[in-house]
């Protein structure tokens, strides 16, 4: 099956609409935090190379990399989400033990899901100080990713408890 991060927009949220189990809701929450995270990284590398001190540059490159980081861990977590969710079901059909751990299996990429979120949100403070002005409407928008894709996040992990 091909990845979900791999396919474009219009095939992900032609799969996200269609009458499949997967995608779902937490996959669609770690793309949304995926998102937030990457105009992190916009904002941050539109910071870059300003004339600010090089305490500032190193600072800004640091968030650079973690943004980054957390970008492509989010992406991962999108396919993830629904291979777990997908070995939950098959579950089903097993023992209850089986089924118990599938569940928490599946529990541990929401969770994940938020944590980082969380981080990335940690990330903009900084940008807000030091960043470029003229994109502060973007680091708002990343935080309502952020913060659509934690809660959504946080969502799974109450239902599926």
């Amino acid at each position: 099956m091909k990845k979900f991060k791999d396919h474009t927009l219009s095939e992900y949220l032609d799969r996200l609409s269609a009458r499949e189990p997967v995608p779902g809701g937490g996959s669609a929450a770690a793309l949304s935090s995926a998102l937030g995270a990457g105009l992190i990284a916009m904002v941050t590398q539109y910071s870059l190379g300003k004339g600010k001190s090089a305490a500032v540059e190193g600072k800004l490159n640091k968030i650079l990399a973690k943004a980054l980081d957390i970008r492509s861990q989010l992406l991962e977590l999108v396919d993830e989400d629904a291979k777990a969710y997908l070995n939950v079901v098959a579950a089903r059909k097993l023992d209850q033990n089986a089924q118990k751990k599938a569940a928490q299996k599946a529990l541990a990429v929401p969770r994940l899901i938020c944590r980082l979120s969380y981080q990335a949100v940690e990330l903009t403070p900084y940008l807000v100080e030091d960043g470029n002005p003229y994109l502060m409407s973007d680091v708002e928008v990343a935080l309502e990713l952020l913060l659509a894709g934690y809660r959504s996040a946080l969502v799974m992990v109450k239902v599926n408890q």
